[in-house]
């Protein structure tokens, strides 16, 4: 019944339908929609946040997956569903270390996944592909031309997975020797050095390196480093519970989560220290830890990041997640759609002075992470990384969807790539519009010009 439903919905929403894109008569002021979410946030780092988002129109889209998911809500939608990523842009792809210790690339930022519309994921590909284009200097031919790239790559991968039996689906992946030997053979030569590099750099990516570059002696004791507000040592968060602990109690949540075997693995650790430590654009004021553990001596750290989880932006427009806790909402997204996870992934919660609870999930800080600077490629390499994400992204919808339904609605020609094209340029338009309108909102005298001026110290961990 698959391909029946995929053709049923193709009746129902035309393909092209999908390139027809015009902001709503109601739409929400974009800068309202981030004031709504910084409420929840920690308010001292609103201004970092807003600061990061102006840097660029795709520093904002970046941050502004609440003012996309809004948009996605009044386009077409074909009634086939799957876990989304729901923050699929060419940022959030990237290497890490699988547990059998290959690099592989994949989804890596889970935060707003819950299931939707298969669509939605791909037009915000779509349109971060079309907005790096312009930061670029690429002309509008050669944007089209990537971005139909990535969602024919798309297509045909999810018509490829469609014929796969579940087991093949589910150990399918890309693994970092897979796309060097396309890189070298295919791309210019400096952007095959420049890959080798990062996948260099990567393996350079361990806790042995977060020891030497966020820890110091302090009186003959290990300590996280302080450079507020970026990393703020837990001892050092007036008025909140900065004690060791509160940080072991929610160790010992996280070990309940993960596996009898990942559980003992962490058993082996003590704790030794704990900072907050902001992260990415969009993430900013969320409250977001990191924590160090040592095995028998310093040759052997461990760092977790426990990372706050909020509901999802998709929650409004695609109903609410069937978890009552976002961490797990979070872990099992990412177990869902990745190819192979953080063996660490498990989650937690807090209460803090407000005695709110707050939902966390766990992570490996460092573990091989590294992602593309998609902001210095040529036209060729963003088409070949755009082509990866789109296999990655059809790979992670066949997992949880009817990857036949998805297929037989896409077809064999190339309408729904043109319609996306066209989509993902009206809305770089849009979100040049709305990257504007921050911008000057955070000139002297704007709206959020008082805001953004105000000192920014050891922000509050939990009120």
């Amino acid at each position: 019944m698959s391909a029946a439903d995929g053709r049923a919905a193709r009746a129902r929403v035309r393909r092209g339908a999908h390139g027809e894109f015009a902001p709503a008569s109601d739409r929400p002021d974009p800068l309202d929609v981030l004031a709504r979410q910084g409420a929840t946030r920690v308010q001292e780092l609103l201004p970092l946040r807003y600061e990061r988002m102006a840097a660029s129109p795709f520093a904002f889209f970046r941050g502004a997956a609440a003012v996309m998911a809004a948009d996605l809500a009044a386009t077409p939608a074909t009634g086939l569903r799957v876990q989304l990523c729901g923050d699929a842009h060419l940022a959030n792809f990237g290497g890490f270390a699988a547990p059998d210790r290959q690099l592989v690339f994949d989804l890596n930022d889970f935060d707003e996944s819950l299931p939707g519309p298969w669509e939605w994921d791909v037009k915000r590909l779509a349109a971060s592909i079309a907005i790096v284009g312009r930061e670029r200097g690429f002309g509008g031919r050669q944007r089209r031309d990537t971005v139909r790239a990535a969602v024919r790559r798309y297509r045909e991968a999810i018509d490829q997975f469609a014929g796969l039996g579940h087991l093949a689906v589910w150990y399918a992946r890309l693994d970092a020797d897979t796309i060097a030997r396309r890189w070298r053979e295919e791309l210019p030569e400096e952007q095959a050095r420049a890959f080798d590099r990062n996948l260099q750099k990567a393996h350079r990516k361990t806790s042995l390196r977060a020891l030497d570059k966020l820890t110091e002696h302090v009186d003959g004791r290990l300590r996280i480093v302080s450079d507020p507000p970026l990393i703020v040592p837990l001892d050092q968060l007036a008025g909140d519970r900065g004690t060791p602990e509160l940080v072991t109690e929610l160790l010992a949540q996280h070990a309940a989560t993960v596996s009898g075997a990942t559980a003992r693995l962490v058993a082996r650790y003590r704790y030794v220290d704990a900072a907050l430590k902001v992260v990415g654009v969009g993430s900013v004021g969320t409250r977001a830890w990191i924590a160090l553990l040592l095995g028998d001596d310093e040759r052997d750290p461990l760092f977790l990041q426990l990372k706050e989880a909020q509901p999802s932006v998709l929650e409004p427009y695609a109903g609410a997640s069937e978890f009552d806790h976002h961490g797990e909402r979070v872990v099992r997204g990412q177990w869902l759609m990745q190819a192979a996870s953080d063996i660490f992934l498990g989650w937690i919660s807090a209460t803090g002075l407000d005695d709110r609870r707050r939902d966390f999930y766990v992570r490996q800080l460092w573990d091989w992470k590294r992602s593309a600077d998609v902001e210095r490629m040529v036209p060729e390499a963003l088409a070949a990384y755009g082509e990866m994400c789109g296999w990655t992204l059809a790979r992670a919808h066949a997992r949880s969807g009817d990857a036949g339904a998805i297929a037989a609605y896409l077809g064999s020609s190339d309408a729904f790539e043109r319609a996306l094209a066209r989509f993902a340029e009206a809305y770089a338009d849009l979100n040049e519009r709305d990257h504007a309108a921050l911008v000057a909102a955070l000139r002297p005298g704007g709206r959020l010009a008082a805001g953004a001026e105000a000192p920014v110290g050891a922000p509050a961990l939990a009120g």
